[in-house]
């Protein structure tokens, strides 16, 4: 039982590489492509709001199809979207490029994150995609750094290149290894599926992940600007911080995977507040040491949590529909990380970097007013 989840671990690193990389290439590409920093940035902005647009409605459609074909085809699928991106000759191709991938990473991340569960059962839904998240993990500790490593060495374009490499290698094994499911022959109807949203339990954690969210992208886009013009660090500095802060994020995802199968509304609460506690004390320890690495860490390890706490949040409140609800939190997720840019750069241009923590924290603040809230409600029951 094991393979099968480290198969789709090992997928998930590529399909959200993919998202990210782009984040340490845009100057490459912007140079490149002759357009202006926030015009490439767009790119980072369509990504975003297509999985928060289209997600949904892509993975009920798809909930239906055979696993082990459907999982191929998107990697298949993310393999020519990145090969395309490796030979863009302008933005526009550049744009298509970056749709294409955008419109496959909800489907596959919400539907992965249930055949884990169904591997394992409900149970042990949080160490199963615990399991899952830990390619999501390593995709920020290593393959943002590293392509953009690979794209100062060989050029932007060979980071793509490459990741088209590593795509198309990763679905022959799928092809190979991952054995085929009939778990969801008896799946519920695309129109089904969307009744869950007639609860307000559920309208109320698809918010809270759009508060979260919010909270940790106020101050999360900012962070290296954080560092390199209140901390002093040079780029490389700001690198190695960068990792670091995704590397404890290891920690949070198994601490995450524990926690949620516990309670997963207790554990969001826990989370959240510890959260608070690493933004705020980040900027008046910014000259500490050891007071910016405890900071650093707090919010490193909370934040990886967060995200799997998020997920399998919104899959425990609809156990009928998971993948479904999978879908609504990348949705509102998505939605949470354009928000909180541009809560962030309004933040800037008003107060100042000093003051993003306590905007961000101010969101948090909010999220767990809601947990404590929605700890109120019961379930309704969804008639199929």
């Amino acid at each position: 039982m094991l393979l099968p989840i480290l198969l789709l671990s090992a997928a998930g690193f590529t399909v959200l590489t993919t998202e990210f990389i782009i984040v340490g290439l845009l100057p490459a590409i912007a140079r490149d492509l002759e357009v202006s920093i926030p015009q490439a940035g767009l790119l980072v902005t369509l990504f975003a709001f297509t999985v928060a647009a289209f997600g949904p409605f892509l993975t009920a459609y798809f909930a239906r199809f055979e696993r082990r074909k459907l999982f191929i085809s998107v990697l298949i699928m993310f393999g020519l979207a990145n090969t395309l991106a490796a030979f863009a000759p302008n933005i526009w191709v550049m744009a298509v490029a970056r749709l294409i991938p955008a419109l496959g990473l909800p489907v596959f991340w919400a539907l992965a994150s249930e055949t884990a569960v169904d591997i394992v059962g409900p149970d042990y839904a949080g160490r199963a995609i615990a399991k899952i998240g830990f390619g999501i993990v390593c995709a920020t500790v290593f393959g943002i750094p590293v392509g953009t490593l690979i794209s100062d060495a060989f050029g932007w374009r060979s980071a793509f290149g490459i990741l088209a490499v590593i795509a198309f290698a990763k679905a022959l094994l799928l092809f190979i290894y991952l054995p085929k499911t009939n778990l969801h022959q008896h799946q519920v109807s695309f129109r089904s599926q969307f009744k869950i949203l007639r609860s307000p339990l559920m309208l109320g954690h698809v918010l809270l992940s759009i508060l979260v969210f919010s909270g940790m992208f106020t101050a999360y886009t900012y962070l290296a600007d954080i560092l390199e013009r209140l901390a002093g660090f040079d780029g490389a500095v700001v690198g190695w911080c960068l990792m670091g802060f995704g590397a404890v994020g290891l920690i949070g995802n198994s601490l995450g995977g524990r926690a949620v199968d516990r309670h997963p509304l207790i554990a969001s609460m826990m989370f959240c507040a510890f959260m608070i506690a690493g933004m705020v004390a980040l900027v008046p320890n910014i000259h500490s040491p050891v007071g910016l690495a405890a900071s650093l860490g707090i919010w490193g390890v909370t934040q990886a949590a967060l995200f799997l706490v998020s997920h399998v949040r919104l899959m425990k409140a609809a156990p009928e529909a998971p993948a479904f609800a999978a879908s609504l939190n990348i949705a509102g997720a998505n939605l949470g990380i354009g928000l909180g840019a541009m809560v962030g750069g309004r933040v800037i241009d008003g107060v100042g970097l000093q003051g993003l923590g306590f905007a961000a924290a101010g969101f948090i603040l909010v999220s767990i007013l809601l947990t404590i809230a929605l700890m109120t409600f019961k379930p309704r029951e969804i008639c199929a």
